[in-house]
């Protein structure tokens, strides 16, 4: 049985962890050949263990030329590109707005923000050479929401859902839908390493009563990378338990 992205080509950038892993090992379940980009070195690990269909690549997002590299090891290796998951990101210093250094604030927006217009800026082209694609940019319920002590992080996640609306309109009737995803609570390696208080204040916040899981969120990613959501674009699609209803 055939699956639900077979012949794609996706390029996961993230990869190395998290939302980023769970999204390339989904993609490559269903069907696809995936470029695993990844600043860590931890998208070897992921890579070997997808196997031929899943080439690990190491790219810096916030980097125009890494991002170039990254996208056209995806044409050169698997003969195109069809998905672009823009999933890497940072969370960055915790600071009052009128605390936060200009240098920490630019860290946050050149990865989180940058990064995910430089990936579409390059991918844009390549995907209109194959009739089209799906985009797919992790923005945050950071972009619906304010959080006091990460206004680098919202700002640049509030600054993805617009580049996203605002592609999604540009390239719609050439057959490029751009969606993004607002994930809430996510169970990762950070999230474990918070204080057990934190978690639990978290958790009482949520409707759902407990964190999601990395493959809820990579299941949305397939949906969205899929023709299943063929008439869904410049959606914010919020996964987040219920976080932001309250």
């Amino acid at each position: 049985m055939a699956g639900r992205l077979e012949g794609k080509v996706a390029v996961v950038t993230g990869a190395g962890s998290g939302i980023g892993t769970a999204t390339a090992e989904a993609f490559v379940r269903e069907g696809a050949k995936v470029v695993a980009a990844d600043i860590s070195g931890a998208q070897e690990d992921v890579a070997k263990q997808l196997g031929e269909t899943c080439l690990a690549v190491h790219a810096d997002v916030a980097k125009g030329a890494d991002v170039q590299r990254m996208l056209a090891a995806a044409v050169d290796s698997f003969g195109g590109l069809d998905i672009l998951h823009n999933n890497a990101g940072i969370d960055g210093a915790v600071a009052l707005t009128g605390e936060m250094g200009e240098e920490e604030f630019d860290r946050v927006w050149s990865i989180n923000g940058r990064g995910v217009w430089l990936g579409m800026h390059y991918a844009i082209p390549v995907m209109l050479e194959r009739g089209g694609g799906s985009i797919i940019n992790t923005a945050s319920i950071a972009s619906l929401v304010g959080f006091p002590g990460m206004s680098g992080y919202c700002a640049a996640k509030g600054a993805v859902l617009m580049i996203t609306k605002t592609a999604a309109a540009e390239y719609a009737g050439q057959g490029i839908r751009v969606n993004a995803i607002c994930p809430g609570p996510i169970r990762t390696g950070i999230t474990d390493s918070l204080p057990k208080e934190l978690i639990d204040g978290v958790v009482a916040m949520t409707p759902l009563g407990r964190f999601g899981a990395t493959s809820e969120v990579a299941d949305l990613a397939v949906f969205l990378a899929s023709g299943e959501s063929s008439f869904i674009t410049g959606a914010a699609m919020v996964i987040d338990g219920g976080y932001t209803t309250l």
